[in-house]
């Protein structure tokens, strides 16, 4: 449904079909982008009581720390918030990014994050760019970057093979297919060393690739890494 208002009703909201001047209109943002109590590493939403309080974290990262020292989701990956993920992402719906970047810029000025020295978009392979046509967390990154001020480079983390799709696998089947798959550029790691990034993703559910990205990014000398994303998958039971 919500492709087809996209497609049909310029001018309109893209979740209640009122006319506003924004593509999600203020009505949709206040019902359905309420801020949540989230785990400071890696943003689980976590009961309601736990808001406000310095450095919240969920169980799994009390147990076991992720390679990320903060991370910051705007939303929860649900209605309608999911449907518009996809069309941006899948059916070049260019036309949500401001609207998906506010919410994620409301969020990471909320959360007074600290501005790292690069933000970096997740990288696509070269065969899932050629599919799409552009890469979505590009296209969030650069434009987030000109907001905030930030320094943004595509080309210093590369996925060096072509790895199956994360959606639809398990937890731990999440870890190994992104196992090797992103270096840091070598000719450019230099730019890295000693700085502190923040990774920019559409969605966060596992963990898995920013995990890994945030390992790989470490190893190279990078001092800390933050995670930064739209929305991020609520665990199970919390939908």
């Amino acid at each position: 449904m919500i492709e087809k208002v996209l497609m049909r009703c310029a001018g309109q909201c893209a979740v209640c079909r009122a006319w506003s001047h924004q593509t999600i209109c203020a009505t949709c943002v206040d019902l359905y982008a309420r801020p949540q109590a989230r785990c400071w590493t890696c943003a689980a939403r976590l009961p309601p009581e736990l808001t406000g309080r310095p450095r919240p974290q969920c169980g799994r990262c009390l147990h076991e720390a992720p390679p990320l020292d903060r991370t910051v989701a705007a939303l929860d990956y649900g209605f309608p918030w999911d449907g518009l993920l996809q069309h941006f992402k899948y059916h070049q719906g260019l036309q949500l990014r401001e609207s998906l970047l506010e919410r994620l810029n409301v969020a990471l000025s909320a959360a007074e994050v600290v501005e790292p020295d690069w933000l970096l978009p997740v990288p696509l392979s070269a065969e899932r760019l050629r599919e799409r046509g552009y890469n979505q967390s590009y296209e969030l990154a650069r434009a987030l970057a000109r907001r905030r001020g930030l320094r943004c480079d595509p080309h210093l983390l590369l996925r060096v093979r072509h790895n199956e799709r994360q959606a639809g696998l398990k937890l731990q089947a999440r870890t190994a297919n992104v196992r090797g798959v992103f270096a840091v550029e070598p000719l450019r790691a230099q730019r890295l060393r000693g700085t502190s990034v923040a990774l920019l993703d559409d969605v966060m559910t596992s963990g898995a690739t920013l995990y890994e990205l945030a390992r790989v990014l470490l190893q190279a000398g990078v001092m800390s890494v933050q995670a930064w994303v739209i929305a991020r998958t609520p665990e199970p039971g919390q939908e």
